[in-house]
Parts: C-alpha cells; structure tokens; sequence
C-alpha cells in the first residue's frame, strides 16, 4: 500500500527526453532543400539556435538532466545511423554550436 502513494515529481520524463533528443536531430538535420513554404515559415519562426535551447531548457526542467543533453550530442558524433549528418558540414557546425552552448553552462 506505501507504494500506491509515492510522488512521482517528473511523471512524463520519458517523454521529455525523447522530445529534447527529437529537438536536436531536427536543429541538428536543419531544413530540407525540397522544403515547402510553409515548412519556411516554421523553420524561421521556431528553428533558431535560441528557440531550439529554450525547448531543451523546458525538457530539462521536466526532469531530463545535462548529462542526458550531453548524450545525446555524443551519440550523434559516434554511432552508424547518423553517418549521414556526420557527413554534412552544416549540420556539425549546427551540433557544435549546442554543445558550446552547454559547455559554457
């Protein structure tokens, strides 16, 4: 019965994680060649580097930790499926960009 009532402060961490990581590849990737106006828009409306740190800030107030942030900016620099972003210079300098923001933290 004691467990039935524990407080759980950070219930929807899972999802805030996924979101900050979905954050990041999507600043990370940036915006297609073949992208349509509304996408445009979007993307200069709600893609800068300080809209993109304000929703990793959110997520991290919901219970993701830097150290998770930094996790993921490592895995993107060392595993296979994201060759193809390795590959492309933009979206390093845009990865390299988040991490020195983090780093300065």
């Amino acid at each position: 019965m004691d467990g039935f009532l524990t407080q759980n402060n950070f219930p929807l961490k899972s999802w805030h994680i996924e979101n900050m990581e979905k954050t990041v590849l999507k600043y990370v990737k940036g915006l297609p060649s073949d992208a349509s106006k509304w996408e445009i828009r979007k993307h200069k409306k709600y893609g800068s580097l300080s809209n993109i740190i304000r929703n990793i800030h959110y997520d991290i107030k919901h219970g993701v930790t830097n150290d998770q942030v930094i996790q993921v900016f490592s895995k993107i620099r060392s595993e296979d499926c994201y060759c193809e972003l390795r590959s492309n210079l933009d979206a390093m300098s845009r990865l390299g960009d988040l991490e020195k923001h983090w780093k300065e933290i």
